[in-house]
């Protein structure tokens, strides 16, 4: 089989096309929760913590007054923050999409054979007996 006409079977699988749809839908899904975070969430929480911002960590490693040299951790701090409301967003979302599914019941057991419910009866009658 050759590489084109492996790629032809994989899109018309409708794998691409499944995995293209989760993309463009986890894009659009990350920029609202990050804009959840950036512009709902973070600024009472600063505002609690007397005006704190995450982005402004920074830790002074040496340099000069006019060109310091630090690492900015801050930034790291607040994508942590992000990606942990995010993942609690999406668990959220999965959780509910799986609440609104409803259980099939499962399909009830065929009866067995005649023969086997025979024996069966035969089986029980000679237990009984004495």
């Amino acid at each position: 089989m050759s590489l084109v006409s492996e790629f032809k079977s994989f899109l018309a699988r409708g794998n691409a096309i499944d995995l293209a749809v989760g993309v463009i839908i986890g894009g659009a899904f990350g920029k609202i929760v990050a804009s959840l975070v950036a512009d709902v969430l973070m600024p009472p929480i600063g505002l609690a913590l007397g005006g704190f911002n995450f982005a402004d960590l920074k830790l002074a490693l040496g340099g000069t007054a006019e060109a310091p040299v630090t690492l900015g951790y801050g930034n790291f701090v607040q994508a942590a923050v992000d990606f942990v409301i995010i993942g609690l967003c999406v668990f959220l979302l999965v959780k509910a999409v799986n609440a609104t599914k409803r259980a099939e019941p499962a399909p009830a057991p065929a009866p067995p054979p005649a023969d086997v419910a025979l024996l069966t009866e035969i089986r029980d009658l000679l237990a009984r007996r004495p």
